[in-house]
């Protein structure tokens, strides 16, 4: 068996990392990625035993990239720490404190604010949908995809939606300054849209204290100010992550449902014919190419995984976009079916640390199949599809729609 030639930041390997995975889960399931040095795990069984381990597989390789990403690097073995009064998101958070965390976010996403939120859900949709469709071309990533997650969590949060091009801005500088590689003057320019973004969102934050509302924002100020069950970081940290996360992730979530129906047309006259079929279709679309290919874990100890030892310390990175494309857990795995239904994908992780928006996601990814592509008349424009040289997310960075006929 050759030794697999993986790196995710390998041009050919942003274009279709799906075989470089297979070969990874036949011959290497667990590798040590030479140009990194971190180690990526590739089967469904063994990326689950590493997500429902906390305890042996911490998130502090998460804490250190989130908060201090100017000094983070997925090869070194001595991450930067995080404060612990001042710098852990909920995604680099371990044990009784995220337990904590996780308990106040928790109440923002309630099923019940979910549905309550599902119709300015459809009616931001609509309203970026029209013009698009009587145009009849657009950038679907630009037009769409970006703009109805930012405008959601701006709902959600009580945030002023005209803010919408700084979010897009700010979102795009974190996921740049958190999870790749930085040239020196880009790293500068990451770290001033951060700044910004800080002190519009403790702005934001003061102005809930004064006077409260029905929002996420309030909720949060809320909690800290029962009996400090939040700190003032805490609460700016959540909002950050939410922010900035929740509006990436879902704008690769509807593109890539997008690519995949668009590149079917079989597949969404299925989708057309039976609309019912929409929930079944994003979920597909979270398994076939997941938004998030990957996170970071840090082993607490040393520990063998399908027979490699890895070394306390290091940093470790289970592959869900590998994971969702294991022929031994999922049937001709390489094929996208609106009507697999699969319910077993870890497109929003598994364990403890299961993705709090996976339900505002999913409505999200559903309304914006219904609002646009169900609609007919947009099909794929010619032109080359570009992939961003991301470690962590996929999607694609532009898709081209033009009328039919």
């Amino acid at each position: 068996m050759t030794t697999p030639d993986y790196d995710p930041l390998d041009p050919e390997v942003l274009e279709d990392p799906y075989p470089f995975y297979a070969e990874l889960r036949a011959g290497a399931p667990v590798y040590r990625v030479p140009a990194h040095g971190f180690w990526v795990v590739s089967r469904y069984q063994d990326v689950v035993g590493v997500l429902r381990r906390p305890q042996l597989f911490s998130s502090a390789a998460m804490a250190a990239a989130v908060v201090r990403p100017s000094e983070f690097t997925p090869d070194d073995d001595t991450q930067p720490a995080a404060d612990p009064e001042e710098d852990v998101a909920i995604v680099g958070a371990d044990g009784p404190r995220h337990a904590r965390l996780r308990d106040v976010v928790n109440r923002g996403f309630t099923p019940s604010r979910i549905r309550a939120l599902a119709p300015r859900v459809e009616a931001i949709a609509q309203q970026l949908a029209e013009p698009l469709l009587a145009a009849g071309e657009c950038d679907l990533v630009a037009d769409f995809a970006v703009p109805l997650p930012v405008l959601v969590i701006a709902e959600l949060l009580g945030i002023d939606a005209e803010r919408r091009d700084d979010f897009k801005r700010w979102s795009d500088a974190a996921m740049s300054g958190v999870f790749d590689p930085l040239e020196m003057v880009e790293a500068e320019r990451v770290g001033a849209a951060l700044e910004e973004m800080k002190t519009y969102i403790a702005t934001v934050i003061d102005a809930r204290r004064r006077q409260p509302g029905p929002d996420l924002i309030s909720t949060l100020v809320r909690a800290e100010d029962d009996q400090g069950v939040l700190t003032p970081a805490e609460v700016r940290n959540f909002v950050f992550t939410l922010l900035v996360a929740g509006s990436v992730t879902t704008t690769h979530l509807i593109s890539n449902l997008a690519l995949a129906l668009l590149q079917r047309p079989d597949q969404l006259a299925r989708v057309a014919a039976d609309p019912a079929l929409a929930g079944s279709a994003v979920e597909e679309a979270l398994r076939h190419n997941s938004p998030v290919q990957m996170l970071w874990r840090t082993p607490t100890e040393d520990v063998e995984v399908a027979g490699t030892r890895i070394p306390q310390g290091a940093t470790v990175a289970p592959l869900f976009g590998s994971a969702n494309r294991d022929e031994t857990v999922f049937a001709e795995p390489d094929r996208f079916d609106v009507e697999r239904r699969p319910k077993e994908h870890l497109a929003f992780g598994q364990g403890v640390h299961f993705c709090l928006g996976a339900a505002l996601a999913r409505l999200e990814a559903r309304i914006a199949l219904e609002s646009l592509l169900l609609r007919g008349s947009l099909v794929l424009a010619e032109g080359c599809l570009e992939w961003p040289a991301s470690l962590i997310f996929r999607g694609p960075r532009r898709l081209r729609l033009a009328r039919s006929g």
